[in-house]
């Protein structure tokens, strides 16, 4: 039966991961395997340079000219970085930008999801330009549904839309998807349908003849600079085994070393007596402890919260300490802390009425906590 079981989990369909990667390595439907193949055949006579580091990184080199192309689910350039890709569009050259929304106050633009009151609704993409294939395409899985709704007329050229239609085919709403903007000697080209570069979007139906058409406005007679710094699925270095098991000379080296030690188990145990365990006795980890606790309240600014315990251990203090019952804050409770812990009666009453205002708040600052404690350290010192 555990045999069986076994081989069922082992030969059983694997589910299709959707995980949206866009890294031209998966294969997954929302990878970009068959773009990166794609590419040498549609820029036949053009150079494609993949870029594996950040622009910021990547445009301090200035005399770069040619085409730099970004498709992501969701792009976020610095502000320093995206200079960077103002500069290098001012100077002659193209940035391509296929991403699921963008919000670029630099360019007066910006986006917002094309929402409507229809309950089953489909999105169909489709170019403006006459001479390209103006075929409607439908995508049949979900999308931001994301468009333009605030544009630089001036310096913006429409290029292709999103158009959103019921169960019966009949339009209900549209809007602009695809972009030509005009930047000093170059252009921005900005396109909100990451999804038809992926495996599943390119592989579907005819959806590369739009994706041919889309591209054709890339100027093929210089570099194309592919983007593969910014992808959610991008490859990272997880763990140093990962580090070490990619490397031939650091794998071996490894496996080496476990069969020394298996070798080492088995001829060495049978001649070598088992050691006898020396047992510790337990420690008192409550102060550890405490100091886990604290530290895990101050590391994420939970001063509210910290104030709080400090007021109530400072409470506890003068219940055990001076015997006074603290059910009933008034002129008569300030005096009786006051003589008995040798401090005045104004600074016993500064103490308390910071505690007041610090129990009244919803949220308090770090400074607000350090004088709390500075007060209650102050009264402490003097009463001892």
């Amino acid at each position: 039966m555990f045999a069986l079981i076994i081989f069922m989990e082992y030969t059983k369909a694997k589910p299709i991961n959707w995980f949206p990667s866009y890294a031209s390595h998966h294969k997954i439907p929302y990878g970009t395997y068959v773009l990166d193949k794609e590419f040498k055949s549609l820029f036949k006579n053009t150079e494609v340079r993949k870029i594996k580091q950040a622009p910021f990184e990547f445009l301090k080199d200035t005399t770069l000219t040619g085409t730099y192309f970004f498709v992501d689910g969701a792009l976020n350039f610095g502000k320093e970085e995206f200079y960077k890709l103002l500069k290098f569009v001012e100077r002659g050259n193209e940035v391509f930008i296929s991403t699921n929304a963008v919000t670029i106050d630099t360019l007066g633009l910006d986006t917002k999801q094309l929402t409507t009151s229809t309950f089953k609704e489909y999105s169909y993409y489709k170019l403006l330009n006459k001479y390209l294939d103006t075929t409607e395409i439908p995508f049949d899985k979900k999308t931001s549904n994301s468009f333009f709704y605030k544009i630089d007329t001036l310096k913006t050229t429409a290029l292709g839309k999103l158009i959103i239609k019921d169960k019966d085919s009949v339009k209900v709403e549209e809007g602009i998807n695809f972009i030509k903007y005009n930047h000093g000697k170059g252009v921005f080209y900005l396109h909100t349908f990451p999804q038809v570069f992926t495996n599943y979007g390119m592989l579907k139906d005819n959806n590369h003849t739009y994706v041919a058409s889309v591209l054709s406005y890339i100027n093929d007679k210089n570099t194309i600079f592919y983007d593969t710094y910014y992808k959610t699925g991008k490859e990272r270095i997880t763990s140093k085994m990962y580090y070490v098991l990619n490397s031939d000379s650091l794998r071996w080296a490894y496996y080496t070393a476990l069969i020394g030690v298996l070798f080492f188990v088995i001829f060495k145990g049978k001649r070598v007596q088992r050691i006898i365990p020396i047992i510790k006795p337990l420690k008192n980890q409550t102060v550890a402890f405490t100091k886990t606790i604290a530290n895990m309240y101050y590391e994420k600014s939970e001063h509210k919260s910290i104030a709080a315990h400090k007021i109530n251990y400072f409470l506890e203090y003068i219940r055990t300490h001076l015997h006074i019952p603290t059910t009933s804050i008034n002129k008569e409770f300030y005096h009786f802390v006051s003589s008995r812990s040798g401090n005045n009666i104004e600074e016993v009453q500064k103490l308390f009425q910071k505690i007041k205002a610090i129990q009244k708040s919803s949220s308090i600052s770090k400074e607000q906590l350090i004088e709390l404690n500075t007060l209650i350290e102050k009264f402490k010192n003097k009463q001892s």
